[in-house]
Formats: C-alpha cells, sequence, structure tokens
C-alpha cells in the first residue's frame, strides 16, 4: 500500500508540475527511506503520525545527513502526505506543522582563474585516447564558458553543436530554453571533438549500432555520458592539475563562470539570464562569493594583514 502511494505520488508530479528527473529520483529515494524507517516500527504511510514524523528527522539528524538533505526530505514527506489528504487516503498531513531544518546560507564554493586554467590544461592532457582527450577538453571549455548545469550539458544533443555554433541552446530547470554564448577555445573544442565523436559514430554504424542524438554519447541506458561519470571525470581532473579534488565539482565551474563573471564587470541581470535562475536573488549570492574573494587577497597579500 505504501509503495503504492509512493509511486502514484511521483507519478502525479511528472505528469502535473513536469517535475525533472532528478528531483523524482530524489523524492523516490527519501520516501522510500523514510518507508524503510516506519515498516520496522510497525506503521506505514496511512499510519504514520506527527511524532513518527518528528521521530524521524531526529533520526536523519543523528545519522549527520546535511541540513539540505533533511530539508529536502521533510519537502518530500509533506508533499506525498498532502497528495494524499486530497486524494482522500487520510484525513490529514501528520507533517503540515513540523518546521524544517531550512537551507544552510553557505556561499558557494569557486576557483581561481589559475585553477580554472590547470583543470583545463589537464583535460587536455588526460584520457587513454586521443578521442577521450578531446571529449575530456570539449566538457570543460563548455562548462567553464557557458556555466550550464552539468545534467543540460550530458543531455545537449548534438544537433545543437552543428554549423560552428555562437551560441548554445540549452534546455533548463522546467523545460525552459536559453541561449548561452561560446567562448574562441569552446568553439575550438567543440569543433575538434564534433569530428571525432561523428568518425566514430560513423565506424559503430557501420558495425550496426543505432546513431545517438546526444553530443556526448554513451552505450550505457541513458545513451550519453552521465552526472556520475563526469562527476568522477572532474575528480580525476582535479587530482592530475594539482587542485584539491575535494573543492571541485561540476557545480564548481558553474560557480567560477558566475565570479569571474561578475569580477570582469558583467551585468547581474545578464548573468542570471545565462545560468537560467529564475529570481536574481539566487544570482546574487556571487556578488558575496567575490567580496570574499576581496576580502582573502586583502589578508593574504596586504602587508598590514600580516603577522609581526
Amino acid at each position: 500500500m505504501s509503495l503504492r502511494w509512493i509511486q502514484t505520488f511521483l507519478d502525479a508530479q511528472a505528469a502535473e508540475l513536469d517535475a525533472a528527473t532528478n528531483t523524482q529520483l530524489a523524492y523516490a529515494r527519501d520516501l522510500k527511506d523514510f518507508l524503510g524507517w516506519l515498516e520496522p516500527r510497525g506503521q506505514t504511510m496511512q499510519s504514520a503520525s506527527r511524532e513518527d514524523v518528528e521521530a524521524y528527522l531526529i533520526h536523519c539528524d543523528a545519522q549527520r545527513l546535511a541540513r539540505a538533505t533533511r530539508a529536502r526530505r521533510l519537502s518530500a514527506i509533506r508533499q506525498l502526505f498532502r497528495f494524499a489528504f486530497e486524494e482522500g487516503w487520510r484525513g490529514d498531513n501528520p507533517a503540515i506543522q513540523i518546521t524544517g531544518p531550512g537551507k544552510a546560507k553557505s556561499l558557494p564554493r569557486t576557483l581561481s582563474v589559475e585553477e580554472v586554467d590547470r583543470l583545463l590544461q589537464a583535460a587536455r592532457d588526460h584520457g587513454r585516447t586521443r578521442r577521450d582527450r578531446l571529449r575530456n577538453t570539449c566538457l570543460l571549455e563548455l562548462l567553464y564558458a557557458t556555466g550550464m548545469r552539468v545534467s543540460e550539458l550530458v543531455q545537449l544533443p548534438v544537433s545543437a553543436a552543428r554549423g560552428d555554433p555562437r551560441m548554445l541552446l540549452v534546455l533548463g530547470k522546467g523545460g525552459k530554453e536559453r541561449m548561452v554564448p561560446l567562448s574562441p577555445p569552446a568553439r575550438a573544442a567543440l569543433a575538434e571533438w564534433l569530428k571525432a565523436r561523428d568518425d566514430a559514430e560513423d565506424s559503430a554504424r557501420a558495425k550496426g549500432a543505432a546513431p545517438s542524438r546526444f553530443l556526448f554519447p554513451s552505450r550505457g541506458k541513458a545513451g550519453h555520458l552521465t552526472r556520475h561519470r563526469f562527476y568522477m571525470l572532474i575528480k580525476e581532473l582535479a587530482v592530475a592539475g594539482a587542485v584539491p579534488p575535494d573543492r571541485v565539482t561540476p557545480h564548481t565551474l558553474r560557480h567560477a563562470f558566475a565570479t569571474h563573471l561578475l569580477a570582469g564587470g558583467a551585468d547581474l541581470r545578464a548573468i542570471q539570464t545565462l545560468l537560467g535562475h529564475a529570481d536574481i536573488s539566487t544570482t546574487e549570492i556571487y556578488t558575496h562569493v567575490l567580496d570574499e574573494r576581496l576580502k582573502e587577497l586583502v589578508l593574504d597579500h596586504h602587508p598590514l594583514a600580516r603577522d609581526g
């Protein structure tokens, strides 16, 4: 019964709200974790009380889960129970008055221009084959030149890259499209990768394989390079480029794109458009990141800030 509630709720989210696949997967994991906690205690989604939800959140806190993870789990539980109430499966929403932990107000991590340069050089040098190196270079050049989300990058259709484009059409969150400009190095990397990709695709088709519609194809189920594989790849490049790998993720390059643009004098509204942020307040966080970087520069290099 409880599993059916979860599946029906997720189906409704996908159909009515056009929820992103990653959001659905996260909610599915969160709700199944909650159910896995309830069942040994003799409870179900139908019988769980407010006290059960609060006890589960205490359990999550004891596991030292991140504040954002706990907030997302409560959100998933609250939405499921609201859906169950609206469908008449329950007469109440036991999570409606529970206050969540909220999201941490930490600043996003970013990289210096020098660190990004080292990552890009590592991408040019790192890879078992020339084709791997061309792909790695194209991935990082595009990510840093456009500030795309990693899911947007790995799912780019190859049709978007044809004809030596100056701009790329990106499909973002909620199915919203936006245009992002390409830098000369990104265009050059794209052209080289496209030729290598097409040569490999021609060879595969000659052996009976179906053509791929993705710019970064893969033989896996998704048909394209996965977010997880790219995450592991960028960690490898960080090590190869002597950049601390714990500071480097695909999203870090998105932050670097925005911070470096702002430092160069770009307008905040333009950065908002390029990043695909619905609200300018989301983009404003980079002004604080820049302030923090400037403060670090002063503390590190100003003679009056030195000890002794």
